[in-house]
């Protein structure tokens, strides 16, 4: 050990999981000279450490991104081809988005305008909604509301209710449901009664079995083609995965 540097031991420790066998036959005043080099080193050159965790984060995340491609391969029927799900943008476009969205997330109104205006300015992108409710009984409320609204006066109606629902900060109960109904020249009786039909109740359950098979635990959560993107991520950004998945194809 006195042989080597202390950088040498340091690398040869990161890279070969043997020596940690070797340091384990150490006497007690060697490991603790050891640990004190070691220390000493680290207190000098503290981007040592900086490093070492920006190598472990890319490793992370390139795991992560191989996983993810994993679960979009797995259940793309699920995510690409449901008849329980909205279809919007241009059905016949050569990337499909899905959302998976909350109307009460912060996060999924303020995504809100950047995927209006990425799909409408490009022309050629294929929009899936799915309602994963998961802030409690009003998601829950916005999502029966969306979803009996296609149900009952199809896909159109949907995206009025869907755009009225993603700004709405009142509370949803049967008032505001006739109420925003009514503003969109809809029945909101026919609405209010769907909400809790076994129907709705179907495609909740369905969409929160896929998130679980696809490890989505909050929203918005998109997969963009073959990428998942877990999270909020401006126009730019956006844009840019559209890019790389036109690339790839």
């Amino acid at each position: 050990m006195k042989a080597l540097t202390l950088a040498g031991a340091l690398c040869l420790g990161l890279a070969m999981p043997a020596v940690a066998s070797d340091l384990t036959d150490l006497s007690g005043a060697d490991r603790a000279a050891f640990r004190a080099e070691v220390r000493a080193y680290l207190m000098d050159n503290p981007e040592v450490l900086m490093e070492a965790i920006a190598v472990l984060e890319q490793r992370n995340a390139d795991e992560q991104s191989a996983t993810d491609i994993t679960l979009v391969q797995t259940n793309a029927t699920d995510l690409f081809e449901s008849e329980t799900s909205w279809v919007g943008g241009n059905p016949d476009g050569d990337v499909t988005i899905v959302e998976f969205v909350d109307y009460r997330c912060s996060y999924c109104r303020k995504a809100y305008p950047e995927v209006s205006k990425l799909v409408e300015t490009d022309g050629n992108i294929r929009l899936i909604m799915k309602e994963f409710p998961i802030l409690g009984e009003q998601s829950v409320a916005s999502s029966r509301m969306a979803l009996a609204t296609r149900l009952v006066f199809g896909d159109e109606a949907y995206e009025q209710v869907h755009d009225s629902l993603i700004s709405f900060r009142g509370e949803v109960n049967d008032v505001s449901v006739r109420a925003l109904a009514s503003d969109l020249g809809l029945d909101g009786e026919k609405i209010a009664a769907m909400m809790n039909a076994p129907e709705v109740d179907a495609i909740i359950a369905e969409n929160r079995a896929l998130g679980q098979r696809m490890q989505i635990s909050g929203t918005p959560t998109f997969v963009v083609g073959s990428q998942l993107l877990r999270g909020y991520l401006p126009y730019a950004g956006m844009k840019k995965v559209v890019d790389e998945e036109r690339d790839d194809s």
